[in-house]
């Protein structure tokens, strides 16, 4: 805590207004012991902020038009000021990269920069990191707890623990929720907007991620109604792990897409952190049977699949299927931040023969919790239940060792407990790192 104490003790450019972070942590665990730190993560969820929060100087090339010519001409230049140094959006000068690991490695000292971005640039640029040179950070928007709507009662690190799971109800049910993931966790989007509006600013969102981010990113020019028609398609298979063929099939673009054009853009899209695909967890088995390894499709925020569908919270509460699909996606957005404050990754979990999880939470340790989730309604979590333990099953426990925790996630507004058979259950509103 020796540089998170520091930090907040010493002036910082935190702008007025911020809010809390749960990614916070992270980010002092890192500069700890890092010469570097690049926050990544898509526009307008925070990332300039965070970073401000720490930092002691900055230069921002998007905004001042004189300190992007010099990095331009003179890169070293632009690193001179008081540490933390913020250099937010680098990648618009790629020369950066390099005179950062330079600085980095005159200095021989953590803490020195924090670069922030909202694109990844290709792998060729930034592969020469070098060790404990620069570490990555993704941030993604905001979650429940952090806009405060969730109690965060229920906290995935104590549930990584065994702790027991107990919460009161919030007050907040399905509607809040359809609600929650139509907003999104945008912090420019504040809750005192209207929900058509906030709809309407993310299709606005999506229309430049289309006609000009995407073409930026790599150089490659892209047709605007085919990438719109790509993140429709993915709207629709959101959480699932449908193939090239099935994405490009149901794009319904006036120019068909081909495999090649579908993995082009989709490698495109999540190297802006518009897409954030969910890997399988690499588990061992007590059966033979194999495990699906397929990445399932999700957005790095739900609301941007219901902006690509023109949808909003009329619509989706009169289709169940497409809003129990959108639900799994904002829980897999949460659990992502707060597993992430624990140094936590999450899975997914899918075996041939039919048993799965949602979600896997694995700890570095390698403690581990299931997750299912579910809308609500008895007969929903009854039938969880008994798909975490089916899964349970499954895995062969000498080798993963046996899980922390088996949850049901719902939508439903209720206490959060643990029934007889030991599986907990717990409304997403009461979730938090």
């Amino acid at each position: 805590m020796a540089v998170e104490e520091e930090n907040m003790s010493a002036p910082t450019l935190t702008p007025e207004g911020y809010r809390y972070r749960v990614a916070e942590s992270s980010v002092a665990r890192v500069v700890r012991t890092a010469r570097a730190l690049l926050i990544e993560g898509p526009k307008g969820c925070g990332k300039t902020w965070l970073a401000k929060r720490f930092a002691r100087s900055e230069v921002l090339l998007d905004q001042d038009p004189g300190a992007l010519a010099l990095a331009r001409a003179e890169p070293h230049r632009v690193l001179d000021g008081e540490t933390l140094r913020l250099i937010d959006e680098w990648q618009l000068v790629p020369a950066l990269w390099g005179a950062v690991r330079g600085a980095c490695d005159a200095r021989a000292r953590p803490g020195q920069f924090i670069l922030t971005g909202s694109a990844t640039p290709a792998d060729d640029l930034t592969r020469h990191s070098g060790a404990l040179r620069v570490q990555r950070l993704r941030l993604r928007p905001m979650s429940l707890a952090e806009r405060g709507l969730s109690s965060a009662e229920v906290s995935i690190a104590g549930l990584l623990r065994g702790e027991p799971v107990v919460a009161d109800p919030t007050g907040r049910g399905v509607p809040e929720a359809v609600e929650a993931l139509c907003r999104g966790g945008w912090p420019g989007l504040g809750l005192d907007i209207p929900v058509p509006d906030v709809i309407r600013a993310l299709e606005s969102y999506l229309g430049e991620i289309a006609r000009t981010d995407i073409a930026q990113v790599d150089g490659v020019a892209r047709d605007p109604m085919r990438v719109k028609a790509l993140l429709r398609s993915l709207a629709r298979n959101i959480g699932t792990s449908a193939g090239l063929n099935k994405l490009a099939a149901e794009a319904n673009s006036a120019s068909p897409l081909s495999r090649h054009t579908v993995r082009a853009y989709l490698d495109s899209l999540e190297r802006l952190h518009v897409i954030e695909p969910l890997p399988a967890w690499p588990v061992h088995l007590r059966s033979r049977s194999p495990l699906l390894t397929t990445l399932k499709h999700h957005f790095i925020d739900p609301s941007l699949a219901v902006a690509a569908l023109r949808a909003g919270p009329e619509r989706l509460l009169a289709d169940p299927e497409a809003l129990g699909l959108l639900f799994k996606s904002l829980v897999i957005r949460d659990l992502r931040i707060y597993a992430q404050a624990s140094d936590a990754a999450v899975y997914s979990l899918t075996e041939a023969g039919g048993s799965e999880a949602d979600a896997i939470v694995q700890a570095r340790d390698g403690g581990w919790i299931a997750v299912e989730v579910k809308l609500g309604g008895s007969d929903q979590i009854e039938s969880a239940a008994r798909s975490l333990t089916a899964v349970r099953r499954k895995i062969d426990e000498k080798k993963m060792g046996e899980p922390a925790k088996l949850l049901v996630v719902t939508a439903a507004d209720g206490y959060a407990y643990q029934r007889p058979d030991g599986v907990a259950v717990a409304p997403l509103f009461s979730l938090g790192p």
